[in-house]
């Protein structure tokens, strides 16, 4: 909790710090790496960097926390922070790394605000970082405790077995185990960090989601080749689709994220758009593979059928459930001016689906669609705890919606 001295003083400056913490954290990255460039090798997304991602992502979660400090002074916001704790597992993220991020950021809050840090003012915003960080670092520690791993075990090596192009721009990579340890289970919806090697020598991360029950040898998942569309090409998912070929060698952290399938048996709503379809066929994939009874809706959005990444697996899946369907929305494509089937034009609309009552939702997408979904099911009555999203990347969102 924040201290009754702090929370008046964090009030009073968060209107300042906000509206200068995206050059706070601009040139805090820039200071860290100029300092610590080996933070660049396996850990953080250079491509994330590049676009001012990370440091949105930060400004995000920063503000955020302090905000909700401020309004609840005696609670700790833990949920704000499992989706950021998930993502540091999965990189292998330690405690003692948080005393570096520490330093590097308070450098770069005096070097923005200047004289307005006074001792009182630091002591202060060193409280709310502190609290934030010790959250992380216990979150960690309880995820890296619940799968027999730690910061330097989490990495494994896997073998290519087989690669699919399900679309144009879309591969899936079945990885099958390399020796006879026992693979950690994943939870429906969890995703991968896959460390890959650059050619200048450094490793880029990238977090995959599983898109298939585990069998206890293989692991699979679909990656989109990112081009151009005025950013930067993506860096590993071009060399995975251009180079990685079938007996290669690829490293893997064990499974993590938190937007995984509940345990109740409550009805089961998986809406996509695009690549987004990856964590929702996962969660589809473990319903399917346990005899699932639980009413599932399969709802994709996709510019035509023909980009619709993972279909056959989908429709094989719900096939064998015993209530399930599924509707489709294209952009273009043969059935674009008119409706057919289950095939609709134009951009997901709710309105006629007829979703189940007492449903759970799981959305992942682009931004805009999550939040043009949520919003639909919002307005439709939907409580705001029964709506989970997956975001690819650094979490633009919480800070709204968390």
């Amino acid at each position: 909790m924040l201290s009754e001295t702090s929370a008046p003083i964090i009030k009073a400056t968060l209107p300042v710090v906000g509206a200068n913490i995206t050059e706070i954290a601009d040139r805090f990255y820039r200071h860290l790496f100029e300092t610590h460039p080996e933070l660049l090798d396996g850990i953080f997304n250079r491509g994330n960097q590049a676009d001012g991602h990370q440091q949105q992502a930060l400004a995000g979660s920063v503000a955020a926390f302090a905000s909700m400090l401020v309004d609840n002074p005696g609670q700790l916001p833990e949920s704000l922070l499992s989706r950021i704790s998930h993502k540091h597992v999965s990189l292998g993220i330690k405690p003692e790394q948080y005393q570096v991020v520490h330093d590097h950021l308070f450098w770069a809050i005096v070097d923005v605000l200047g004289d307005a840090v006074t001792p009182e003012v630091a002591a202060a915003w060193e409280e709310v970082y502190w609290l934030m960080a010790n959250t992380l670092i216990n979150l960690e520690r309880g995820l890296y405790d619940s799968v027999g791993v730690a910061p330097d075990t989490i990495w494994r090596t896997w073998r290519l077995a087989e690669r699919i192009q399900e679309t144009d721009d879309v591969v899936t990579f079945v990885v099958e185990r390399t020796d006879d340890r026992d693979i950690l289970p994943s939870l429906p919806g969890q995703y991968v960090s896959l460390q890959m090697p650059m050619p200048d020598g450094t490793r880029q991360p990238r977090q995959y989601s599983l898109t298939r029950a585990d069998d206890g040898h293989h692991r699979r998942f679909a990656v989109k080749q990112v081009v151009g569309a005025g950013s930067p090409d993506g860096e590993v998912s071009n060399l995975l689709h251009t180079t990685v070929k079938v007996g290669d060698e690829v490293v893997l952290s064990a499974p993590f994220g938190d937007v995984v399938l509940d345990t109740t048996d409550r009805p089961v709503v998986l809406a996509s758009a695009g690549i987004g379809v990856t964590p929702m066929a996962g969660i589809l994939s473990h319903l399917a593979k346990s005899g699932s009874g639980r009413e599932v809706m399969f709802l994709h959005a996709g510019t035509s059928p023909d980009s619709f990444a993972l279909r056959s697996q989908v429709q094989e899946d719900l096939a064998a459930l015993q209530q399930a369907d599924m509707v489709t929305w294209y952009e273009r494509g043969p059935d674009s001016g008119r409706d057919a089937g289950d095939e609709r034009a134009g951009f997901m609309d709710l309105t006629d689906v007829g979703v189940p009552a007492d449903a759970v939702y799981y959305l992942c997408g682009p931004l805009p669609f999550m939040q043009a979904v949520r919003q639909q099911l919002l307005g439709m009555g939907v409580a705001p705890r029964d709506i989970q999203y997956e975001i690819f990347g650094p979490d633009l969102w919480q800070a709204d919606y968390r």
